[in-house]
């Protein structure tokens, strides 16, 4: 199939300009973006970091390496749809590239720190809160800093990143705005890429870039057609849909095996396990949020109507039976999701491309709220998430600590020189330190814990990482 290339070169143009190293270099330049974000070493770490629950628990979970390779898989199948389904339409529209939205799949959760979301809240307070840097700590943003500052492809005198062009850069951006400081109240806003100016005075909890990477996102977002909005690019659009689905579904699918969701029970005629549920949602602000308040009738009867189909009547054993009927239909969600996805045209300025089926979304976010109710939620996870934020809090001091005391012998050799030319500079000290923390796989923050803190000293031969 005939890739779709959106708007002009200018998408496609790196930052730097490389030399091909071989003319039997064939590859596109998002297919080479793809396998630059697939061979880092960022990439790997996510093996290392929970999706949710730890596979040391026994089961065969999704974690942060399987969830991006199958969003980076939905995503492409997503892209490939729409160009076959309507082929006018999208070059109309400028065109999508599977590539493009491949790649941002992949690189989607690079930032993600380990420990997952405990560890995002807390390393957010403790940058924000504690060591007064505005930017604070996003995982979304410190996956834009990996592939631009952090992640290296090339010696000097090339810079740090890994030179990734425009068009996947604008596909990473979820989230295409800053989280600043208002000057009028204090309070964090949301900065559009506007030449400066604050457009929004709430808070923004999830953003896209941090300042420091302002030049590249700047850059990239110039590009878009509706530059200075805070409009997603299609590619975007379809990466974020496939991060959604897969991550309600295939979450759903793995509790569900481990015996902490009890999706045989919600698909009973009797509603007692599915009231259950609902009273759990209702009285939970934080998950009421997520579906915009309150738990209307439309949501009640979007789940309803997706977990009636739910083929098993038992607990999970892990029968042949039981495996089969479980993929057939997790398998026919992912389609039936895939398929709610449509390219549209915009009737308004500024309306999105891409529309969800209303249904279909309500379905979705209330199968999410499956894991967060069932598991994220679950007091017992909830004292594991107490000694992970300790661990967290803990790292964040104790390298303070060392780097305002010039004890640089405890930093990993790689931040070392970078730790040294950051005196002076409290912000960006933070920053350095903040990227230490959140770059460890989750027994590499637990292991540096332990050392630092005399729990289990190590041998001499220990890495730092």
């Amino acid at each position: 199939m005939n890739v779709i290339l959106t708007g002009s070169s200018d998408r496609y143009q790196r930052t730097y300009s490389e030399k091909k190293k071989t003319t039997q270099d064939w590859r596109e330049p998002a297919e080479r973006d793809s396998d630059r974000i697939l061979y880092s070493s960022a990439f790997r770490r996510l093996a290392g970091v929970t999706q949710v629950v730890s596979a040391d628990e026994g089961h065969v979970f999704h974690n942060r390496l399987t969830h991006s390779l199958q969003v980076a898989q939905v995503a492409r199948r997503l892209a490939e749809r729409l160009i076959r389904k309507d082929k006018s339409l999208t070059l109309r529209l400028g065109g999508i590239d599977p590539d493009v939205a491949q790649a941002a799949g992949l690189a989607h959760d690079l930032g993600h720190p380990p420990f997952g979301h405990v560890a995002e809240d807390e390393l957010d307070r403790l940058v924000t809160d504690v060591h007064k840097v505005p930017d604070g700590f996003e995982g979304n943003a410190q996956s834009f800093r990996i592939v631009n500052a952090l992640a290296h492809r090339a010696p000097a005198p090339h810079p740090p990143g890994l030179n990734l062009t425009p068009a996947t850069l604008n596909a990473m951006l979820k989230y295409p705005w800053f989280r600043e400081l208002d000057a009028s109240n204090s309070k964090p806003a949301v900065e559009l890429s506007t030449g400066g100016k604050a457009l929004k005075t709430k808070k923004a909890s999830k953003f896209g870039a941090y300042s420091l990477e302002r030049d590249q996102f700047n850059a990239a977002r110039a590009l878009f057609p509706t530059a200075g909005s805070d409009l997603k690019t299609p590619e975007a659009e379809i990466m974020d849909w496939a991060d959604d689905l897969t991550f309600a579904v295939h979450d759903a699918e793995d509790f569900y095996r481990a015996g902490l969701i009890p999706l045989d029970r919600l698909s009973l005629d009797d509603d007692a396990e599915r009231t259950h549920f609902f009273d759990g949602i209702t009285a939970r602000p934080e998950l009421l949020r997520m579906i915009g308040g309150s738990l209307t009738s439309d949501y009640t009867n979007a789940f309803y109507r997706v977990i009636i189909g739910f083929p098993l009547d038992e607990k999970y054993v892990g029968t042949t039976a039981q495996r089969s009927s479980l993929r057939n239909f997790m398998s026919a969600l992912i389609g039936t999701y895939i398929n709610a996805f449509e390219l549209v045209e915009p009737k308004t300025t500024g309306a999105r491309f891409l529309a969800i089926h209303p249904s279909v979304e309500k379905q979705v976010r209330m199968l999410k709220l499956l894991t967060w109710h069932y598991v994220i939620l679950n007091p017992s996870l909830a004292t594991q998430q107490h000694g992970q934020r300790r661990i967290i809090r803990t790292l964040m001091e104790i390298l303070h600590e060392a780097a305002a005391t010039g004890n640089e012998s405890v930093f990993p050799l790689a931040f070392k020189d970078q730790v040294t030319n950051s005196r002076g500079d409290a912000a960006l000290t933070t920053r350095i330190i903040t990227d230490i923390v959140s770059g460890m796989t989750e027994r590499q923050a637990v292991e540096m814990y332990h050392r630092l803190t005399g729990v289990e000293l190590g041998s001499i031969f220990d890495t730092l990482l």
